[in-house]
Parts: C-alpha cells; structure tokens; sequence
C-alpha cells in the first residue's frame, strides 16, 4: 500500500529510535541509566521528546532500541508509553541488544541496531522510517519533514541544524548545494563548509534521518555483508548515499514547533554536566527558550499519581519559598528558600536550607541549614545537615564532581564516601 496524495505521510511511517547510548560526558549521572533515560524538564525524560514529536506528528507505530544499562528506560516507556493500543495499529516496540542475529552480537553501530531489526519493521508494513536519535530537546513535526523527502524524491532526507560556522566542527556537517542538495558530508570537520550565500552558519546533522523502508532495507543489508564497514549511520550509510544516491538537507527552522513564546528554534544536547544543568535551570526563566506549557505540542511521559506541592513554616529566617523556580509535585518545602532552582518529584527541603541554581532529581532530601548553589543532585540523595556547596570550589572538588564551569554534581556514592572519610 502507498500512500495517496493527500493522505498524511505519518500514516505510513514509523519511527525508530536510538537510545543505547551511555552518554559518557554526563560521568556519574549515566552510572545507573543510559543518557535517553536521564530525567530533564521536572516530570520527563530525555527520550520522551523524540518520542512525543512522533506521537504529535501522527506517527503511531514506533520502535526504541537499547542497549547501555537499559532497564531504567525501559521501565519508564512500559509505564508511561502504555497507553498506545496495538489493537488500532499503534505501537511502541522495545528492542534491546539481545543478540537475536548471533549470540555473540550486540548493536555494532546505530545502522546495525535498525539491521538486527529489519523482520520487526517489515511486520509494521511502513513505506518509510524515520530515524530519531532519543536523547535530544527539541519539538519538532515529523510530517513536515516526511513531506519534503517525498516531493524531493531524495533516498535520504537528514535533520539539520543551523549553527554558527565555527561550532559546527562538534558536529557532522552538511556541504549543500542552493537547493539543498548534500554533496558532501563531514564529520566534525576543522574548517566546516558554510550555507551556500551565508557564509557566517552551517548545517549541522541532527541525528535524524528519513528514508523509505524498501530502499533503507536493501542498503543495510549490503551494509551488513561488507566486514569492513563501522555499521553506522554517519560513518557509513549517509556518506554512501551521498556519494551515489540523493541525499537533501531539512532545516529544523522549516518544522520546529513553537508556541509563540519561543524566540528561536530551540534544539539542545544536553551530554554534559554544564550543558544538562543550564538547559534545566533556563526553564525557570520569566520566558524560558523552551515552552513546556504548550498543550498544543504536549511532551508525553510517565505521570505519577502524587499530591500537589506543599510549602510551610512562615516565620523570619524559616519560612517555605520559591521564587523564578519549578517546583513538582509531592515536594515539601518546609522553612526553606528556592532560588532559580527546579525540583522533580517527591524532593523534600527542611529548615533553614537554601537551593540557589540547583536542579534536584526525584526523591532528594535537603537536610536543615545545608547551603546549595549551582547544582545538580542525582535522584535519592539525601544531602547531610549544614553541608555548604558552592561557596569553596576545592572542598567541593574534593569530595564531588566539579566541572570547570562550577557546576556540582552530587551522588548518593559521592556523599557515602565523604561519610566515611570524615566519619
């Protein structure tokens, strides 16, 4: 079945997402769980935007592929992910490294995940396949994409970002033609190829791809025959279809979504410790870059059951408060001030404690007097009576993660092992 020239390409599309990644740059935050399933935003996960851009886009029929300490993802799509019903012919299929083609082979390469996969995806019976990286934030329609690559008759149409020439060497980076056509693609090149008639910006990939499946199939079959390939998207495939197919460029401007409060496209890899704190901490701003309040374009995840936020004590110096901060639901704030912070779930603050710029996951407890600035706290930690952060960078370079930017990221080990040390 094709589709017809009205019918939404999404219809017809499914989307395959790329979540084994560890994310190493994030260090201790990724010990537990892969970088898709590291919590942003005060209620979600990383991977729940790819996900939710499908789903908003009208893509009903997905698959994520995992592999690095994965259970923690997985968890959190069969809870909150659901709700899709295979009996109206959506899905979302979780395909983890589980040696289905040899018993002594995991996911070899981000091509070789959609590889070990192809009978799960014929049984969709898709025309074509959007390839989604799953540890992004952005909202971005799909549809307007999948429309592009099938008017364009292109054998792959690549996510693209544009971004300032220079900073575009920390990315694969598209050589186009005026019409968008990609003649070449670099991979973090030191002298990246500006915007034909910009010579200020670049297109930078986005890690998303559109192909149809008949085509994509074929060649990663022939992919998975050549011993010397890599097996993955950017090092292989792309490179071979720009040099013997079509491959066009899809600017994120032509098919972010916005709300009207948004100033600029917003697109954000959160991979590092500084990256992930101030991409949280913006959210707190009067007009924050990215609207999470958009009903219109709604991020979809795991909704715990759990009562509303409560604030107490009222008295000088001890008195519950937040100010340009995102408080979840089920925290208690009790005598204690919250500056330009977001809390998630279930974190409880006593008395006399101030967060300043702290980002606190799930189930926190903030002990009395303890003064936090400039922070992120791993989820459960429970931060011991008076401790000061953020004031001495060597005492707190001595006992916790501290990045050249300030930032510290503290864990229950972390905590464990200053115990121990000053008894």
């Amino acid at each position: 079945m094709k589709p017809t020239p009205n019918q939404r390409l999404s219809n017809r599309a499914m989307a395959f997402v790329l979540a084994g990644g560890r994310g190493s740059r994030l260090k201790e935050l990724t010990d537990t769980r892969a970088k898709p399933a590291v919590y942003f935003g005060g209620k979600t996960r990383i991977v729940d935007f790819a996900l939710s851009n499908a789903l908003n886009s009208g893509i009903r029929k997905m698959a994520i592929a995992t592999q690095y300490k994965a259970h923690s993802l997985i968890r959190h799509c069969q809870r909150g992910w659901g709700f899709l019903r295979a009996e109206r012919n959506e899905y979302l299929d979780i395909l983890p490294a589980s040696q289905r083609v040899s018993e002594e082979k995991w996911y070899l390469g981000t091509a070789d995940a959609v590889t070990q996969n192809i009978d799960i995806i014929d049984s969709y019976d898709v025309d074509f396949i959007v390839v989604l990286a799953g540890d992004h934030i952005y909202k971005m329609d799909y549809e307007i994409m999948l429309q592009q690559h099938l008017h364009s008759g292109a054998d792959v149409t690549i996510g693209c970002l544009t971004v300032p020439r220079m900073e575009a060497t920390a990315f694969g980076v598209m050589h186009c033609d005026t019409k968008d056509r990609i003649t070449a693609f670099l991979e973090k090149p030191a002298d990246p190829p500006c915007i034909p008639g910009d010579p200020d910006h670049a297109l930078a990939s986005m890690g998303i791809y559109v192909f149809r499946w008949e085509y994509l199939r074929e060649l990663l079959q022939s992919d998975a025959a050549d011993k010397g390939s890599s097996h993955d998207f950017g090092n292989d495939i792309i490179p071979q279809i720009v040099k013997n197919g079509k491959a066009m460029a899809h600017r994120f401007e032509d098919s972010c979504v916005t709300s009207g409060l948004e100033t600029e496209p917003y697109w954000r890899d959160v991979g590092t410790i500084d990256a992930f704190w101030r991409a949280n901490i913006d959210l707190t701003s009067f007009t924050p870059p990215l609207d999470l309040y958009d009903t219109s374009w709604p991020i979809w995840t795991y909704a715990e059951s759990v009562p509303p936020a409560k604030f107490i004590h009222n008295e000088e110096g001890r008195r519950g408060n937040a100010v340009s901060s995102m408080v979840s639901g089920n925290c208690i704030i009790s005598g204690s001030e919250i500056k330009e912070s977001l809390l998630f779930t279930g974190v409880r603050t006593h008395s006399f404690s101030s967060l300043d710029r702290v980002v606190a996951l799930p189930n926190v407890e903030v002990n009395r007097k303890a003064q936090l600035k400039d922070c992120v706290l791993d989820r459960g930690v429970i931060i011991p009576e008076g401790l000061v952060v953020g004031e001495d960078p060597e005492e707190d370079a001595k006992w916790f993660r501290r990045t050249d930017d300030g930032v510290v990221l503290i864990t229950a080990p972390m905590l464990a092992k200053r115990a121990a040390e000053i008894g």
